[in-house]
């Protein structure tokens, strides 16, 4: 477990919490901000279980639990993490409360995703991809000293209208 001081803390997510998760996942005002857009069953929940976890697997993901109740409220990680090039994707979200990006639960799950990234997997560089239609999560990247590194023009469809890309980072020398 990843002990938080305040709000959070992380720990490896078990089967029990795939149910929840994937209720999230498949919400539409969440899904609309992730890259795979169709909603899932639980048995390509399960096989994502199986990918995060394999020995082998390029992803660290992490239940997001409640410091005082430790309640399960949301999932972070670092995907697709490049060990040649010490980079991952970074991703997060509380599903608690329909909440998605706070400056509460989210910052500090981030603030111990970005330490576990650095300081323990020794990885140079986090990014995430955002579509430009995530003003939370604009916001929140704003707010946790990731860099704003460039934008793509209509990468996504949705709502009948195109939508750009919005690629974030933060270095190691940036902390």
């Amino acid at each position: 477990m990843i002990m938080g001081t305040n709000y959070v803390n992380l720990r490896a997510i078990e089967k029990d919490d795939l149910p929840q998760l994937m209720q999230w996942r498949n919400k539409p005002e969440f899904r609309k901000y992730f890259r795979e857009t169709s909603e899932i069953n639980i048995s390509k929940q399960n096989k994502w279980f199986e990918m995060i976890n394999a020995i082998n697997s390029t992803h660290k993901m992490f239940a997001i639990v409640d410091f005082d109740s430790n309640k399960l409220i949301g999932a972070c990680g670092l995907c697709y993490i490049d060990w040649v090039n010490r980079s991952a994707d970074f991703s997060i979200y509380i599903g608690h409360n329909e909440i998605y990006i706070d400056n509460k639960y989210a910052v500090e799950a981030s603030e111990l995703l970005v330490d576990y990234g650095f300081n323990v997997l020794n990885l140079h560089r986090l990014w995430a991809e955002i579509y430009s239609i995530d003003t939370a999560k604009k916001i929140f990247f704003d707010n946790i000293n990731f860099n704003l590194d460039g934008e793509l023009r209509h990468t996504y469809w949705h709502n009948n209208e195109w939508h750009n890309s919005l690629f974030y980072s933060l270095l190691s020398r940036d902390e």
